[in-house]
């Protein structure tokens, strides 16, 4: 868990230190979250066709599980260390601008993607046998290969949120890891289709989706080292608060349309429901 020594009067705020073994949980679950689109990659060499139905309630799921931990925990956190600084107003309104800051950071990373290669248009592992009838191969791979790195650009501040998320909180960081691989698994087969059937190597399609994802743990690596010598309440406050509207964007602008275009309206909202339930319970269990 976080340490909080006493003030330092020249920063005129809390330093936080961290505990190794908390940083070392925080990167492996990071990790964990990243490497599921290697998961994603195996299910589009093994199985005939995605489970639809099951692929947009684990969706919703996780969905669920973001939106509420993102509104009831992570944005109240940021709020008290950012009111215990600069007051209830202030702490306030730092934590509100930094939410959507944190949006507009993730909004403007997905503009900068094109729209034919982003990588939110997942492929059904059934598109597999109307992408060997295709005859041109060599734009089959720029397509898996620009998806490949929209992932790895969009992947960055993913890291980051579960890496942060977890830092505060392991249990915490533990749901919000599962959720991002379960958003991770459609991503993985997003890259390992195209390319597949561009190069007929499963091996060249596995080791793309692969570093696609290794790009999350390498996200959270860079923050930390950019951010722990200035880790403070202030800094804590604004990362986690820009955090929440990350993953609050992701769910709304990935996951849910991803989850509808699966399978059933409905079956994504009960997914959704019960992402909700199941997160609002463990966090009870640890109050």
């Amino acid at each position: 868990m976080l340490k909080k020594p006493p003030k330092d009067d020249k920063w005129n705020s809390i330093m936080i230190e961290f505990d190794p073994k908390d940083v070392a949980l925080a990167f492996g679950l990071t990790l964990f979250a990243g490497l599921a689109t290697g998961i994603g990659s195996a299910l589009a060499f093994f199985a005939k066709r995605t489970n639809t139905k099951f692929l947009s309630v684990a969706l919703g799921f996780s969905a669920g599980v973001m939106i509420y931990v993102s509104m009831i925990e992570i944005f109240i956190k940021a709020k008290d260390a950012l009111c215990e600084e600069w007051g209830p107003r202030g702490g306030y309104w730092a934590t509100t601008l930094a939410f959507f800051g944190g949006i507009a950071v993730i909004g403007l990373i997905d503009k900068l993607v094109p729209s034919f290669e982003n990588p939110h248009e997942i492929h059904d592992t059934g598109e597999m046998e109307d992408a060997e009838k295709a005859q041109n191969f060599k734009k089959l791979h720029r397509m898996g290969l620009f998806t490949a790195l929209a992932i790895a650009i969009h992947n960055f501040p993913e890291g980051l949120a579960t890496f942060a998320a977890a830092l505060k909180d392991p249990h915490l960081g533990i749901a919000i890891a599962v959720a991002i691989a379960i958003h991770n698994i459609p991503e993985g087969i997003a890259v390992s289709v195209p390319i597949y059937y561009a190069t007929g190597s499963r091996k060249k399609a596995f080791t793309y989706s692969f570093l696609s994802g290794v790009s999350e743990p390498i996200g959270a690596l860079i923050g930390f080292f950019v951010l722990w010598k200035f880790m403070n309440n202030i800094t804590f406050g604004l990362l986690f608060a820009g955090v929440a509207g990350i993953m609050v964007f992701i769910s709304l602008d990935e996951l849910l349309p991803s989850a509808q275009k699966y399978g059933e309206h409905h079956l994504s909202i009960y997914g959704l429901v019960g992402g909700m339930a199941v997160m609002a319970i463990s966090l009870l269990l640890f109050v």
